[in-house]
């Protein structure tokens, strides 16, 4: 099975397209039961001594979130149309916004340059979506809003993370990029553009949609590393591959700077799971809807050529 169904996020678009890596966010299904009981539980971290680093089996996201202590960030990897990890971010930023240990969180979901810190913790969502030039299409508020507006309230700054849309052309054709990964390492991303895909992009794709992933990579380096703060926590959340640390964002880090990675896994263990090196912790959140999307890239595909065709026609 593609890695792109569980965990990948690689969009080389400043609006992400539906594609079966880029998993269209607009199409969400959100779920409505409630993590009440999870939200409670995680509000006592930092009130019990850690616990064992064998966790029992299932998911105890108290010890399991302290296990990743001490640490200058924190990075939840998501797929994002799974309705329960945007329910988990939610909340992990309020457990760790009510011990106050939250620093900063940041968010694939919108552009560097982008922040909230202007603004006071009563701030509106009309004001908050705003300040972050929200894309709505792209990621829908009723998903990542939920988390967004905690960290707000909780005053707690939130920023954009991810590569500026005006700056995605400019990073295609930036050969300097490939030797920021290791030939290995840059020969698996380009894979995993290529499967991602379905096999169906020209070979000359290839690479200038591999270097995007990877300064989309920098970019959320950037700005966790500016916004460390001794002895508090940045939070980032960002698809599962790119918290990878054979090939996301941990790699471009400073060396002093201590991130720790989490996979929010949905279903059977993927790819990037397999390898207990990839992730400090994986938390299983159950199986994600059944769906076709080399199916619907595919059509995609198909619909643009013919209109493509339409438009060179008398």
């Amino acid at each position: 099975m593609p890695s792109w169904r569980k965990t990948r996020c690689w969009c080389t678009e400043a609006r992400p397209r539906l594609l079966p890596i880029g998993l269209e966010p607009s199409a969400f299904r959100m779920a409505t039961r409630p993590l009440a009981a999870l939200v409670a539980a995680l509000a006592l971290l930092g009130c019990t001594t850690l616990s064992p680093a064998a966790a029992p089996p299932g998911l105890d996201p108290i010890s399991q979130l302290q296990q990743l202590l001490p640490a200058d960030a924190i990075f939840l990897g998501e797929q994002h149309d799974v309705p329960k990890h945007q329910q988990i971010h939610r909340a992990v930023v309020e457990a760790l916004a009510g011990q106050q240990t939250l620093a900063v969180l940041a968010l694939e979901m919108a552009s560097q340059g982008q922040s909230t810190e202007k603004l006071g913790s009563d701030a509106s969502e009309d004001a908050v979506r705003a300040a972050l030039h929200w894309n709505n299409e792209g990621w829908p508020w009723s998903a990542y809003g939920p988390a967004v507006m905690a960290a707000v309230h909780a005053g707690v700054p939130v920023v954009g993370a991810n590569l500026p849309s005006a700056r995605v052309r400019a990073a295609m054709t930036d050969s300097a990029l490939d030797a920021l990964l290791s030939d290995p390492a840059l020969q698996a991303q380009q894979e995993k553009v290529r499967v991602g895909h379905c096999n169906l992009l020209p070979e000359s794709q290839i690479a200038p949609m591999t270097r995007v992933q990877i300064a989309r990579d920098v970019a959320m380096a950037q700005t966790v590393a500016r916004a460390a703060l001794r002895g508090k926590i940045v939070l980032l959340l960002a698809g599962g591959g790119h918290v990878d640390r054979s090939l996301g964002v941990p790699l471009h880090l400073p060396p002093d700077l201590t991130a720790k990675t989490v996979l929010l896994q949905a279903g059977p263990a993927s790819e990037e799971a397999e390898s207990a090196g990839n992730f400090d912790q994986i938390w299983p959140t159950g199986a994600a809807p059944v769906k076709d999307y080399c199916a619907d890239f595919s059509q995609q595909r198909s619909a643009a050529a013919a209109a493509s065709r339409s438009k060179k026609e008398p």
